[in-house]
């Protein structure tokens, strides 16, 4: 992150580019405001014309026939009326096209999130992804709404105003058009410097979100070890290098920016004036023509100037897109899913040989193979890091493995569809995620399939009907973010219900009833029988004791599988299982 990427004039260009082709959904909308635009352009270019035509045909003249001066009058006042409204429109048009390509913008985000592997949310704080999604997101709307409007009107307000100086008077027109090469060299020196400003802010402002979401995650944990100090101290280190950024920001945007324009156009304005006071000794200078022409170069610089101020968010809104963008084209999707009619039917597994790495260095899992018969029960056992969940997060397709294959009823899992893994596996964590919302919409989790009758029933299955019962709104039982409001039991049990909800094929359990009580888990072992009963079994056991009828066992350790068997037999061995036993039961020997 402290390596901060430079654009390129042609990058910038490509990210532009890019961010225009989200418009070609609403050409007739960009058209009729830009058609707006053009007249709101045209009414200033004419303004300044009819002042100069007021001056010059009746002022100088003493020529006050008043139905000329009450035609111009009118003309005058209807162009500013009519551009007052013309204006309102083409803004809140403007308004209108920009919410709705930042509204698909952050779908495309919001959409590429759910197909990220696991590995990219291992390696990227979730405060980043957040920040991409609403922080970088909303900077570029402002490339909608005001940059984009502001250059085009720019460009037309300077195209008419050259043209009407020209009618008055080429020579001067000339001049005017040597300030350009000036105002370019400007916007040159400014883009150059600013994007890797911009950079540095967006990702301070990204950091930013990735500790307060972390400090929000972990409350609990840092007031219980009083870490509040480090946290503050780490947060305003980050802090003070956002302000360091802004601060650097905040100097060149006073230095490049509207100071330098307006030195132009002061200068510009003092060689006009002395054109025309030295060419008034040799020939009668109409004053209109003066108005006109001071007028028309104070019109010109008055868009330079906007568009200068806008060129700050226009340099924001392209690295705030080059963010967006790098998100959108992340590699690291989910696994490749095959689209075939496969389905699963009876439940067998079987584990080939299967080497995995996280990091793809270290292996974590070495050459695994056992096989699971339909129906049957295999517990996976062994210390912290031995592979277990290892195990299940590749059976679950959430990672990718490099060797070795694993087959469900003789096909690879990577034939089956997503939906058709996710709809026969049912996965119960230790710590199952809660939404907001209430007890019934977590246990249907929006599955318009399932009646009311079958969450209860679900419920009833796994004997959390009886502490849902008790509640007063029952199902309708408001459930907070995380379920903070209901018992580490209480959420398992409804994870429980969740899960069988469905009716999977395959029972899917990383260590389910490790934080659930000693009366708890009594109380629900029952179900858990019958739960696996015609199901597939694979299960990631903490304690031995909840484990002990499964059909097979496997000891593993350091990613590979040392022992297997039932549970009399493995303690028969004496080795690593049997140790665990006795550690667990408190028997020395």
């Amino acid at each position: 992150m402290n390596n901060q990427p430079t654009f390129s004039n042609k990058e910038q260009r490509r990210i532009l580019f890019r961010l225009l082709s989200y418009l070609r959904p609403h050409k007739k909308s960009a058209f009729l405001a830009l058609f707006l635009l053009v007249l709101t352009v045209t009414g200033d270019v004419l303004g300044p014309y009819i002042i100069k035509v007021f001056l010059d045909n009746h002022v100088a003249v003493l020529n006050f026939e008043t139905k000329p001066i009450v035609f111009l009058a009118v003309s005058y006042f209807t162009i500013q009326v009519v551009n007052v409204f013309i204006s309102y429109f083409q803004l809140v048009k403007f308004q209108e096209i920009a919410l709705k390509i930042i509204g698909q913008l952050r779908i495309d985000v919001f959409s590429k999130i759910h197909r990220l592997g696991m590995r990219y949310f291992d390696n990227t704080p979730a405060g980043s992804i957040v920040s991409r999604a609403t922080n970088d997101t909303e900077a570029i709307k402002d490339l909608f709404v005001s940059v984009l409007s502001a250059f085009v009107q720019a460009a037309f307000l300077i195209i008419g105003m050259y043209v009407a100086m020209f009618l008055l008077n080429p020579l001067l027109a000339s001049f005017a058009l040597l300030i350009l090469p000036l105002i370019i060299l400007v916007i040159y020196i400014y883009r150059k410097y600013s994007s890797v400003v911009y950079m540095t802010m967006r990702e301070k402002l990204s950091q930013l979100n990735a500790k307060l979401s972390e400090s929000l995650s972990g409350m609990g944990i840092i007031q219980a070890f009083r870490q509040e100090g480090r946290f503050n101290d780490e947060f305003d280190q980050i802090n003070e290098d956002h302000y360091v950024a802004a601060m650097n920001n905040t100097k060149l945007n006073s230095l490049l920016l509207r100071p330098v324009i307006d030195l132009i156009y002061f200068v510009a304005v003092v060689l006009l004036l002395t054109y025309f006071g030295i060419s008034s000794f040799d020939t009668a200078i109409e004053v209109g023509v003066i108005f006109a022409f001071v007028s028309y170069i104070n019109r010109f610089f008055e868009p330079i100037n906007q568009m200068m101020e806008q060129l700050a968010m226009f340099q924001q809104a392209i690295v705030a897109a080059s963010r967006v963008f790098a998100l959108i084209d992340e590699e690291e999707i989910e696994p490749a899913q095959q689209q075939t009619t496969y389905e699963i039917q009876d439940g067998y597994i079987e584990f080939k040989n299967v080497t995995f790495s996280y990091d793809g260095k270290t292996p974590v899992l070495k050459n695994i193979s056992f096989t699971v018969n339909p129906g049957e029960t295999v517990a996976l056992v062994g210390s912290t890091g031995s592979g277990k969940s290892s195990i299940i997060n590749l059976l679950m397709r959430f990672y990718e493995f490099e060797q070795g294959d694993i087959l469900i009823d003789g096909h690879s899992i990577k034939s089956y569809s997503k939906r058709e893994l996710r709809k026969k596996l049912g996965l119960v964590l230790q710590d199952p995620f809660f939404f907001y919302g209430t007890i019934e919409s977590n246990i249907r989790l929006y599955d318009q399939q399932l009646t009311d009758r079958d969450v209860v029933s679900a419920a009833q299955f796994v004997q959390a009907d009886q502490f849902i019962e008790q509640l007063p709104d029952k199902y309708k039982q408001k459930v907070t973010e995380r379920g903070s409001t209901l018992s580490s039991g209480q959420r398992q049990l409804i994870a429980f219900a969740r899960t069988i909800a469905t009716n999977p094929k395959v029972l899917v359990l990383d260590e389910a009833t490790a934080s659930i009580d000693t009366e708890t888990e009594v109380a629900i072992q029952s179900s858990l029988e019958k739960m696996r009963k015609g199901r597939t079994t694979i299960a990631i056991a903490h304690r031995l004791s909840t484990i002990q009828d499964a059909e097979q066992i496997l000891v593993m350790h350091k990613g590979e599988i040392v022992e297997r068997g039932n549970h009399q037999e493995l303690l028969a061995q004496k080795g690593l299982y049997h140790k665990m036993y006795l550690l667990q039961n408190g028997i020395v020997e």
